[in-house]
Order: structure tokens, then sequence, then C-alpha cells
């Protein structure tokens, strides 16, 4: 019998399921179709701008608060070493604030371009922004990315990503009322069908004390075979869409190795990025880099509950004892094969599908949730059940029933659509309109997307209702430290001058220097912690003295 652990890491949330602090990073892919010469970086930047100019006019605050990169460590190797910054490639040095000034945006259109409502103190566009929500808004690799605040359940997962599109579409919205600014498309999608990817990657909150190869071991056969259920679907393979055809995952032709630290470079199967964004000692923030981006709510959804079930499997050290022979070509010859008929070897000779595998892993995630109570219908924590019965249904669909999984699956929803157009008018693989309108899927703009218009004729299944998802764009979880950054930021955005996932810094009349207040503590400053004290004070000076332990009066300066 195994031990049943008391609790999920660091943390009030109940160990053995689907609950723990998780968040995801989406960056779009962005299209001037008028400007096809643009500079990404500068369209990205006005992406950052245009919603800066959007929350203004919606007095939600957070416009003016900037990233606090001090505790940025991208090149910490969960192996033990750091790379040292010489021999690091410039992508990965996401600790510097990206720059992008006047005379690169003068070349870019031919003239100045610079908005005065757009700039921050230096002159130059603002590229980063901490939200009202707690996330963050801000330019990465030539692409605007939005990245939720912490979460603690794969429901409130899929909200505040799909917040995230609808943030960003603000922003198109905004730039299209401009006349004198080209339009600018935003896609979810993963990549441009010209050898370039961009990244989807999601975070889960785990202790330190779990030895890092158990991981690799434990997630490696899992992540090859977990495109089945929610990959996004891709016409076209290789890197380049050199060869016709249609494929499972957006991201699989683009990973070529099997662990390492590299994000955009080498991609890895399993990435050793270890830089926790908490109590360093205490908690690992494993940062998944070989997700796809998901429109499909449900797909979402399962990506996040299950890849959080079987870390509660690898923490317990029940994970399926299964080593794939291979795992870069397995995960390729999975993505390419859409009948899921394919074979994978495993290093004791067994051969099996991606079906099999991830059977093995929903078995061992029942019986251990099982036995730690938390999938209890009743008396469970309230998400675990419903992942697991979605998880089993899916499954057996792949298996039995594809037409049914269609309303959920992405890539079963998009091959569909797909099919529907080369029955229609008789089309090859190779034939371009096919990859226009796979493009056309990820459109982030309702009337144009097609995945928005299955949506709209409930052809796709949702997970949380539109009013979830607008509560929140504009509201901070309440479970998390998110709360308390949100609510800082839209509260006393003028005095906050920088903030990050672990602190607030406050400029405030009355004190001597600036104040950081440390969040290293992901469930800490919720709403039940902070509420009170936000509904006490409009004003952040007495706010902060009353944090601070300073009675209602800020210190001597």
């Amino acid at each position: 019998m195994t031990a049943r652990p008391e609790r999920a890491p660091g943390s009030a949330l109940p160990a053995g399921g689907a609950m723990r602090v998780m968040g995801s990073e989406t960056e779009y892919g962005i299209h001037a179709p008028s400007a096809p010469g643009a500079n990404a970086t500068m369209m990205s930047a006005r992406v950052i701008q245009a919603y800066a100019q959007v929350t203004r006019q919606r007095a939600a605050g957070g416009a003016e608060t900037r990233w606090d990169y001090t505790d940025e460590e991208p090149l910490h190797d969960a192996r033990g070493w750091t790379v040292e910054r010489t021999s690091a490639d410039p992508s990965q040095l996401t600790d510097q604030p990206p720059v992008l000034d006047a005379e690169a945006i003068a070349m870019a259109y031919g003239r100045d371009e610079l908005d005065h409502d757009g700039e921050d103190e230096s002159g130059s566009l603002l590229m980063n922004m901490v939200l009202g929500n707690g996330a963050r808004l801000y330019v990465d690799h030539a692409h605007p990315e939005y990245s939720s605040p912490e979460v603690t359940n794969p429901r409130d997962a899929v909200a505040w990503d799909a917040a995230g599109d609808l943030v960003v579409l603000a922003a198109v919205r905004r730039l299209a009322a401009d006349p004198t600014l080209p339009p600018i498309n935003l896609y979810k999608n993963n990549t441009d069908n010209k050898s370039v990817s961009y990244g989807s990657h999601e975070n889960y909150l785990m202790p330190r004390s779990v030895p890092f190869g158990d991981i690799v071991r434990g997630l490696t056969p899992f992540f090859v075979s977990r495109q089945i259920i929610c990959g996004a679907g891709r016409v076209g393979l290789g890197q380049a869409s050199s060869r016709p055809g249609y494929q499972i995952s957006q991201r699989a032709d683009f990973f070529e190795a099997e662990v390492g630290l590299e994000t955009t470079i080498r991609r890895p199967i399993i990435n050793t990025r270890d830089e926790p964004h908490a109590t360093a000692d205490k908690y690992r923030r494993l940062h998944v880099i070989i997700g796809d981006a998901n429109l499909s709510q449900a797909s979402n959804y399962l990506k996040f509950g299950t890849t959080a079930m079987v870390l509660s499997l690898i923490e317990a050290g029940l994970a399926p004892k299964v080593e794939v022979h291979e795992p870069v070509a397995a995960l390729q010859t999975v993505s390419h094969d859409t009948s899921l008929s394919a074979t994978i070897r495993l290093l004791d000779g067994r051969r099996v599908t991606a079906l099999d595998l991830q059977w093995m892993y929903h078995e061992a995630a029942a019986k251990l949730s099982q036995e730690t109570g938390v999938a209890d219908a009743v008396d469970g924590d309230g998400h675990t059940h419903a992942v697991l019965e979605r998880w089993a249904a899916t499954l057996s669909q792949l298996d039995n029933d594809r037409s049914a999984a269609a309303s959920s699956v992405e890539w079963l929803a998009k091959l569909s659509l797909l099919e529907g157009y080369r029955q229609r008018d008789g089309l090859s693989w190779d034939n371009a309109r096919l990859g226009l309108i796979d493009l056309q899927w990820a459109d982030i703009r309702p009337e144009k997307g097609l995945y928005h218009r299955l949506l709209s004729r409930d052809r796709m299944q949702r997970i949380v209702d539109d009013q979830a998802i607008a509560r929140a764009v504009a509201e901070p979880p309440s479970d998390t430290r998110a709360y308390f950054r949100g609510r800082c930021v839209s509260s006393f955005s003028k005095d906050v001058v920088g903030a990050s996932w672990d602190s607030v810094i406050f400029d405030v009349p009355g004190y001597g220097r600036l104040q950081r207040v440390p969040t290293r503590e992901p469930l800490r400053g919720t709403e039940a912690l902070t509420g009170g004290l936000f509904a006490r004070h409009h004003e952040a000076a007495p706010f902060l003295a009353e944090l601070l332990g300073l009675g209602t009066t800020p210190p001597p300066g």
C-alpha cells in the first residue's frame, strides 16, 4: 500500500490529483498583410502599446507597470550547473528587456512611428507590462506573448489562458481602428510552415526534493503520446512542410533532443530551465515547451489536467515503468500517424501505440487518486474526478468512435474540416489552399477564425463559458499570489513601478526608497489572506504601512 501524500507541493492543495500551481505562456503568430517586410519585433511592440491604450481607456489600470527582471535566472540548469552567458544562444537571455528604439521603428516603416501615448519614460515603445488580472504581456522573440497568472487547477488554466486571446484581440481591434497604421493579424498557432516555430509553454510547481531524473523518466513517454489528446493539428510534414500530409502536432517536427536547456534551438522534449520564480530550496518550476497552442478548450483542459496528474504520479514514485526507444523519433512517428495505429518501440522490446501509453498513465493516475481520495465525485478535490472521466472518455472515443471526439480533440476537429474541403473540391494535401485554411483556423478574430466559427455553432465543446473568460481578462485568480499582484496593479498602478512573479515594487511618497514586497510563496497573497487589506485601503501609502506592519503611517524618509 502506497503511503498517502498529505499535500501538494508547499501548499494546502490536495495531493495525488489534478490540482497544483500551474500556468501557460503563449507566443502568437503575427502578420501584417499590407506590410509584409515589417519588423516583427516592432509589430509585436505595437500590440503591447495598443493594449496599454485599451487599459487606459477602460480605466482598468496596469498600463504603466513594468516587468522586474531582477530575479530572472534563465541559464540555471536543473541538472546542476549554470550555462555561461558567453556561450548561451541570445534567445536564452530572457533576463534582459527587449529594446526597440525610435531609429529601429523609423527603419521598419520609413518614418518616425512613435506615438507618445505608447512610450515609456525613456522614449521607447512599451514592450512589457503586467496586467490587472495578474498576467504578463510582452514581446518575446519577435512575438507578442501572454503569460497567464498562476492558477491551481486545469479549469482555471483554461479560463486564464483563453483570457489571453481576448487581451490580444482587444489590441488588434485597437490597431485596426487607427488608419495611420497597417492592420496586424494574430494567430494562436505554433509555426509559419516555413521552418519557423514559436512556443506554447506550460509551467507546473513541483517540490525541489523530486529528483530531476525521475521527472525525465516519468514524463518522456507521456509527452511522446500526449499529443493524441491535445495536439492542435498541422498541414504539412517536416519543419518547412516540405512533404505533403497532415499531422497531429504543430510542434513535434521541431524537437531534436530528449533533454536540454534550450527553447528555440535544439528543442528538447524535457526542458531543464531551473528558474523557480518561488522559494528556490522548496520548489521547482517545471517548464514544459512541448505542447501545442490550443484553441479547443477541451484539449487545453486535458493538456493541463493530465500533466498535473502525471506529476503527482512521479512525486509518489508510481509513474508507469516504461522507457521509449529514441523518443524524438517516436514523437514524430506518433504525430505523423493520424490513424493512431503506428507502434513505437520500448526499451524492453515491446511495441505499443500512443493510445496504449496513454491508457497506462490513465490507469496509474486513477489508482493513485482513488487511494488518496481526491478523485471521489463527492468528497474529492473537485477537479481530479472530472479530468479522469474526460481523459478516459476521450481515449475511448479515439479508440472506437473518432467522429465523436472531433468536437473536443483539436487536431481531429481541424482534420474533419480539412477533409470536408478536400472531398468537396478534390484537393490533395499539397494544395496551398489547405495551408491557408490551417492558418485561418488559428486567427484570433472570431469573425475570421474557423475554430471560432465552429465554437459559435456549438460544434466545439466548452469547459468554461464566455462570462468566465471575460472575468479572467479583468480579474486575477483568487487563490494564488496572482491575486495580490493583479490587485496591486489595478488598485495602485501609479505607485507600482515594477512587478514579477515573485515580487511587487512600490514607489510611494513618504518612503525613503523603493519598497519591494516579496511574493515567493505561490499560495500566499490570496484573496482570503489579503482581500480585506485591499478593501480597507484605496491609497498605496496606508496599504503598504499596514502590509509591512508599520501601523497607518509610512516610515520616516
